[in-house]
């Protein structure tokens, strides 16, 4: 006996647990994997709704990457509108002025496909959100707000502002 306990089991072994013991242990391991598990499955959950909120900004990121070219793209449109307006009626059937008038309309028309779209003023209540107030005309038979003249369009993009109009008002 003496030499057991000079020397124990080969393997460091411990002792036998009881059985009770072992049910003890048992219990023990179910809980911590139970705890485990649901642990995991919150830490998944939440992984899952940040990849999804993530996907969803990535994808409002992209929707207004543009919105930069956008605006150093409507002066030029501005230019062609005011061009536009300032053709003599008898140059209106000229080769020349249609196809000034032809790139107008292609600017418009790609503006439209990425989303851009103008804000319809002329006639409209004055609205803060769209629109820019830089002149306020007083006329006694109009009722005050009521936008007179688009001085600039205005636009939006997906249906955001992208750059309010500049209009005159009644006063």
């Amino acid at each position: 006996m003496e030499e057991e306990k000079k020397n124990p089991p080969a393997g460091g072994q411990k002792k036998e647990l009881s059985l009770e013991e072992l049910k003890k242990k048992l219990q023990e391991c179910e809980k911590l994997k139970v705890e485990y598990l649901a642990g995991w499955q919150r830490s998944r959950a939440d992984f899952l709704n940040y990849k999804k909120e993530e996907l969803k900004r990535m994808g409002e990121i992209i929707k207004y990457a543009g919105t930069g070219l956008f605006l150093k793209i409507l002066p030029i449109l501005d230019n062609l509108e005011l061009a536009e307006k300032k053709i003599p009626s008898d140059l209106k059937n000229n080769e020349t002025i249609k196809g000034l008038l032809q790139i107008k309309s292609q600017f418009e028309e790609f503006l439209k496909t990425q989303g851009v779209e103008a804000i319809e003023s002329l006639g409209q209540k004055f609205n803060p959100e769209f629109h820019e107030v830089i002149e306020e005309i007083e006329l006694k038979d109009k009722e005050p707000g009521i936008i007179l003249e688009e001085v600039q369009k205005g636009y939006k993009i997906q249906g955001q502002l992208l750059r309010p109009a500049k209009v005159r008002i009644t006063k």
